[in-house]
Formats: C-alpha cells, structure tokens, sequence
C-alpha cells in the first residue's frame, strides 16, 4: 500500500491495518527475543545439552597480606587491592612487610 492509498483510505480500514501490522511485528518479536535468549544461555554455557558442564569448584584462597592496624582485614593478592593496603604502601611500607607469617608446616600455594 503507498502513501495514495493510506491518505483515501478510511479510519477503519487504517486501524485494522494497524492492528495486523502490531500483530506480525509482536510475533516476529518474540521469535527473534527466544532466539536470542538460547543464544545468550549458550554463551554463559547453562544451555542443557552435551556440550555443557558445570565449572569446576576452586578451592578458598587463603589471605597472603594483613593489615598491621586492624588483623581482621586481609587481603588475598587477588583483584583489586584495598583501601588499608593503598594507605599502608603509600605510608612507605612494601608488599612484604604486610604479608603473613605461615608456620613452616604450612606452605603458600605457588601461582604460576
């Protein structure tokens, strides 16, 4: 239909083309959302099929740094470093002042 035909055509013919076209827009929407809905689950890999398998527990890191002020706060070497550790080396303390003493029988696990 061209712009003609839409200006001589009545109120009621135009609602009813209305209501068709919200119609196969809604269907055609829906269709396209779960399709990308099983991609975006195939992707984060929680799609049930026999590809897919559950991601390995990793066992707790043990803090490596404390915080001479307040021992309860520590920090694992891992992500981003807080605030106590960013005020402690700019106080000129190093890295290895801050870390905690293991007794011998226990060793640091080695990353690589």
């Amino acid at each position: 239909m061209d712009i003609d035909n839409w200006t001589s055509a009545s109120t009621a013919e135009l609602w009813r083309l209305y209501d068709e076209v919200t119609a196969v827009l809604s269907r055609r929407m829906t269709a396209e959302k779960v399709k990308l809905e099983e991609r975006l689950r195939r992707l984060e890999g929680t799609a049930e099929g026999p590809g897919s398998r559950a991601r390995r527990p990793y066992p707790p890191v043990l803090p490596k740094y404390r915080n001479p002020k307040n021992p309860s706060e520590t920090w694992s070497g891992r992500g981003k470093q807080p605030r106590w550790l960013k005020a402690q080396l700019r106080a000129g303390k190093k890295l290895n002042d801050l870390l905690i003493s293991r007794p011998s029988g226990q060793k640091r696990r080695r990353t690589v």
